[in-house]
């Protein structure tokens, strides 16, 4: 069971690699809502977009990693300029609302088209062959996960748009921030948990096997999804 628990800590450090400076892209709009709520739109607006900027420039002076700093800023400025231009708060969120519907697109298409998010997330992360993730005993296990990203998406959409409707940029931002990485991690665990399950009830080749072209039966994938 230890072995399990290990192993599935560097499953998600593989796939959340280079991904670790998110708390750029989640302080300003967590900030933003608290502001918002004690002193209003403008305080708010200005804070998120100070908040951003330092982080970006600390980034850059420690020479870390900019690209999490630069897109919180750039989505920061974004947002700042729909709040101000609707004078809603809310609207400050409403580029999280757009991504969350576009994700939800491609995934649906993903499927549709018979390339699912899921085997391309993996293909992006580990740089196997994409002809093993459309082997016909590989594809449905990512298909399947696919649909379990669907579903948390589709929620998540949901939750960020009721909240929105409603006006209320304080519960919109905390919102975001608990769907956010915290639940995405999550379903990762139980994405790579299910998938590695059900690759080993399709039957099908590990990546190594389908390298050197072993013919059947497979050992299967027993590790990564």
């Amino acid at each position: 069971m230890i072995h399990k628990y290990k192993e599935l800590l560097q499953e998600l450090r593989t796939v959340l690699s280079g991904r670790t400076n998110t708390v750029d892209t989640i302080l300003p709009p967590l900030l933003y809502a608290l502001v918002n709520m004690l002193a209003g739109l403008v305080p708010a607006t200005l804070t998120a977009l100070l908040l951003a900027l330092v982080l970006t420039v600390l980034r850059l002076v420690r020479k870390q990693s900019w690209y999490y700093a630069l897109g919180g800023l750039v989505l920061t400025l974004l947002a700042a300029g729909l709040a101000w231009y609707t004078q809603n708060a809310a609207s400050f969120f409403l580029p999280a609302l757009i991504t969350s519907g576009a994700l939800l697109a491609a995934a649906l298409l993903s499927i549709w088209a018979g390339r699912p998010l899921a085997a391309w997330s993996s293909h992006l992360a580990r740089a196997w062959p994409k002809e093993w993730y459309w082997l016909p005993n590989i594809c449905p296990a990512y298909t399947e996960v696919t649909w379990i990203w669907t579903a948390f998406i589709a929620s998540r959409l949901i939750a960020q748009y009721l909240l929105y409707q409603q006006g209320n940029a304080s519960l919109l931002g905390v919102a975001n921030v608990l769907l956010g990485w915290p639940m995405t991690i999550f379903v990762l665990v139980i994405s790579y948990l299910y998938g590695i399950w059900r690759l080993a009830k399709l039957g099908g080749p590990s990546v190594e096997e389908f390298l050197s072209n072993q013919p059947a039966p497979w050992k299967g994938q027993t590790k990564g999804f």
